[in-house]
């Protein structure tokens, strides 16, 4: 009986160790999404700030050339999945291939390039037996987002330059609202023009660069801002999808314990109880 009841407390010194541990991991998540906040604010403002100059290039444009892509012609489509890069973050990952796979699905006749972010995303990729053209490391802390969107744009980039890339599309988690953790997708390339608001009237800009050139840079840096949107998006709800299963872990972790705890005092109390029968029987013997 002495034994089992060691045991049971052991276990339940254990169980509090592991308790501390997921409020510790739960914190930091929840650190990491109100930084995740804060950085997604300034990045929205650098992208309204390109998307006013986009319309006011797109003003000094031939008229030909403000209108909205068609549909894109034969060529390659470059799907970008920001995935998990750690654990405990639920099926996650599953979810940002799962929508990757449908939208193959939709053109089955196109070649399909997957570029994953997030080690825990590669791996299920090669669980699942997808390919992956290209793969890189998600982002530990928000100050890592301009950096991994570099290089993703360097790796588009060259990827249109070495073969006919189309079309690119980039899903990616959603933090917040009504559809949190469901993968939202938003198209790169073909890059639409139409949904740029041109001045009604201005003075026009004075500008060093001709138009075309100057708007071919402009839309570079919108592609850049939107691809930094996306990976601070997909670390938000990582680390948002990480406190919604450390709170699951920690309700499992708080009924263990409980009773864990009835049932030490029960071998406490049998325990306490055989020793009095044992101090009776003696006495009765002597």
């Amino acid at each position: 009986m002495t034994g089992r009841l060691v045991d049971v407390e052991s276990r339940i010194g254990t169980v509090h160790k592991l308790s501390a541990v997921i409020a510790a991991m739960r914190g930091i998540a929840a650190a990491r999404v109100q930084e995740a906040q804060r950085h997604l604010a300034s990045i929205r403002a650098f992208s309204d700030t390109i998307g006013g100059a986009i319309g006011q290039a797109l003003a000094l444009m031939p008229a030909t050339d403000r209108a909205a892509p068609g549909p894109a012609g034969p060529g390659s489509h470059a799907i970008v999945a920001f995935c998990a890069e750690q654990g405990f973050a639920g099926a996650f990952s599953e979810r940002i291939l799962t929508a990757a796979s449908a939208l193959m699905a939709q053109d089955p006749a196109r070649r399909h390039d997957l570029l994953i972010m997030g080690d825990r995303g590669l791996l299920a990729a090669e669980a699942q037996g997808q390919a992956v053209a290209w793969s890189a490391p998600m982002i530990a802390h928000p100050d890592q987002a301009a950096a991994l969107a570099d290089r993703i744009t360097d790796a588009l980039y060259r990827r249109m330059t070495e073969e006919q890339l189309v079309k690119i599309t980039v899903i990616c988690a959603q933090p917040d609202g009504p559809e949190e953790g469901m993968p939202q997708t938003r198209q790169l390339l073909p890059f639409d023009l139409s949904r740029f608001v041109q001045p009604a009237q201005a003075a026009a800009p004075r500008i060093a660069l001709p138009a075309p050139a100057l708007l071919a840079r402009l839309i570079e840096e919108y592609v850049f801002a939107e691809l930094s949107e996306a990976v601070m998006l997909s670390f938000a709800a990582e680390n948002r999808a990480r406190m919604r299963a450390m709170i699951a872990a920690q309700s499992n972790v708080n009924d263990t314990l409980d009773g864990l705890i009835t049932r030490g005092r029960q071998l406490r109390q049998q325990e306490i109880t055989d020793e009095i029968v044992e101090l009776a029987m003696g006495s009765l013997t002597a």
